[in-house]
C-alpha cells in the first residue's frame, strides 16, 4: 500500500526472480486499516513471507504509536530468534530502528547486513518534536542507530542530504550509497482513460484537480496548501484533493469541515493498480517537505509525478533534493515556500492558465525502476565478494542522482 513496502516488494522479487531464496517479516495488519489481517505464512511469487501479530492502538497519540512499534519488534525479536543465518539482511526503518534488531540478528547469526535508511530515527520524532534531543530515549534510540551503523556493511541511503546526515553521525562515507526510491514507471503511466473515469467516480469533471498524494505526514505540513484551497473557495474551477491517509489527514478534513470547504476531497490510499488513474486525474500535484526534514525523509512521490509527466508545485526548503530536480526541469515545477499562500495560489493560476500537456522528461528515466532496482540487486549480490571490492564497484554503479 505504502512505498517502502512497494519498493521492498520489487526488490524482494528481483532477487526471488534471480534464483536467490528470500524471506520477508512483515506485520500481519493492514498499514491504514489495521483491521484487516493477512495470513501468518505466505509463499509468493517465489517469496517466503512471515507475518507477525502486534497491537494496534491506532495513530492517535504518541503512547499508542509507542506501544504498536513496541509489541512489533518484541514479535519481531523472537521470530528472528527461530530463523537460521542468512548470506544478507535487509532491513528499513519502518518502524523506527527496526534496523538495530536486523544487526543483532547479523552480530548472532553471521552474515551481512544491507541497512536500507527510508527515513532517519529518532532524527525525525526529534525534529517534529516528538521526543527532546537530550531526553534519555532519544540518546538511547541515537546510540541503538549507531550500532545499526555501525554494524552494516552497507548503508543505502535516498539523496545527498542523507548521506550527509548518516556521515555526520561518524559514517565512513565509502560505505554509503546513494540509491533513490526508483518510479514505477513498469506499472504506472499516463492513462487518458483512467484519467476520465476517476475524475467522474470522484466528481472532478471539469475541475483544475490540485492533488496531494500519499502519506500525509507531520514531515509534510499541509497548512499553505489548506490556507489556498481556502482562497479559492469561491472559484468553483479548483477542487484540492488529498488522497492516501497517515494522522495529518484528520487535520485535512477538520480545516475542511471548519470552514465549510466544497473544494477539497479526501480520498483514501490509491492501490497501486489503480495509481495511473488517479495520479493521471491531477492536472497540478504538490509535493511538501517540511523545512527541519531534509535528509530525515524523502519525498519519493516526485518520481511517479514525473512519470506521469504532470505538473508539480513544491512547497518546501529552498535546498532539497526536490529542488535539485526542479532546477534541471524547471518548466514542469512551481517552487514555493511554507506560509507564502500568495505565491501558492499564483502559481496554480498560473498552472491552470498554461497549455495542457502531458511531457515525460528524460529525467525521469534518471530514476526509473528499470535504471535504479538492478543497481540495488546488484549491490546485493555483490555482498558476497570481498568488502574492498564491494565498496569499489559500489562507488562506481550506484550514481548520485540529482547532482
Amino acid at each position: 500500500m505504502v512505498s517502502t513496502a512497494q519498493h521492498l516488494t520489487d526488490l524482494a522479487t528481483a532477487l526471488a526472480s534471480r534464483g536467490h531464496e528470500v524471506t520477508v517479516i512483515a506485520s500481519d495488519r493492514g498499514y491504514d486499516d489495521p483491521a484487516t489481517r493477512f495470513p501468518p505464512r505466505e509463499q509468493w511469487n517465489g517469496i517466503t513471507i512471515i507475518r507477525i501479530p502486534s497491537l494496534s492502538l491506532g495513530k492517535s497519540s504518541k503512547w499508542r504509536r509507542a506501544l504498536n512499534f513496541g509489541s512489533f519488534l518484541l514479535t519481531c525479536s523472537l521470530e528472528l530468534l527461530k530463523l537460521r543465518r542468512f548470506d544478507v539482511a535487509v532491513a528499513l526503518t519502518s518502524p523506527p530502528l527496526i534496523s538495530f534488531l536486523a544487526a543483532l540478528f547479523v552480530k548472532l547469526k553471521g552474515g551481512s547486513f544491507c541497512f536500507w535508511v527510508m527515513d532517519l530515527n529518532p532524527d525525525e520524532a526529534i525534529a517534529a518534536g516528538w521526543l527532546k534531543e537530550n531526553s534519555l530515549t532519544s540518546r538511547l534510540l541515537q546510540r541503538m542507530l549507531k550500532f545499526s551503523f555501525h554494524h552494516a556493511t552497507r548503508t543505502i541511503v535516498l539523496d545527498r542530504f542523507m548521506k550527509e546526515r548518516v556521515v555526520n553521525k561518524g559514517v565512513d562515507s565509502s560505505r554509503i550509497a546513494i540509491i533513490s526510491p526508483w518510479s514505477h514507471d513498469d506499472q504506472v503511466s499516463y492513462s487518458k482513460a483512467g484519467r476520465e473515469a476517476f475524475r467522474s467516480k470522484h466528481e472532478l469533471s471539469d475541475k483544475f484537480v490540485v492533488m496531494y498524494s500519499g502519506n500525509h505526514s507531520p514531515c509534510h505540513p499541509l497548512d499553505t496548501l489548506l490556507e489556498a484551497a481556502l482562497a479559492l473557495r469561491t472559484n468553483e474551477e479548483f477542487v484540492f484533493c488529498f488522497a492516501g491517509g497517515g494522522s495529518e489527514q484528520l487535520k485535512v478534513r477538520a480545516f475542511t469541515e471548519q470552514h465549510g470547504l466544497n473544494n477539497i476531497r479526501c480520498l483514501p490510499y490509491q492501490p497501486l493498480s489503480n495509481l495511473s488513474a488517479s495520479l493521471s486525474a491531477a492536472d497540478l500535484h504538490v509535493v511538501v517537505m517540511g523545512e527541519q526534514f531534509v535528509g530525515i525523509v524523502h519525498p519519493c512521490k516526485v518520481y511517479n509525478i514525473m512519470t506521469i509527466g504532470a505538473p508539480a508545485l513544491y512547497v518546501g526548503p529552498e535546498r532539497s533534493h526536490v529542488t535539485d530536480i526542479a532546477a534541471q526541469q524547471q518548466h514542469e515545477f512551481f517552487v514555493t515556500r511554507h506560509g507564502d499562500v500568495e505565491t501558492v495560489v499564483n502559481s496554480i493560476l498560473k498552472a491552470k492558465a498554461k497549455p495542457k500537456q502531458v511531457s515525460n522528461s528524460g529525467l525521469a528515466l534518471s530514476f526509473s525502476k528499470q535504471t535504479l532496482l538492478p543497481q540495488f540487486v546488484g549491490l546485493i549480490e555483490a555482498f558476497q565478494k570481498e568488502p574492498e571490492e564491494v565498496r569499489c564497484e559500489s562507488e562506481n554503479a550506484v550514481p548520485s542522482p540529482g547532482r
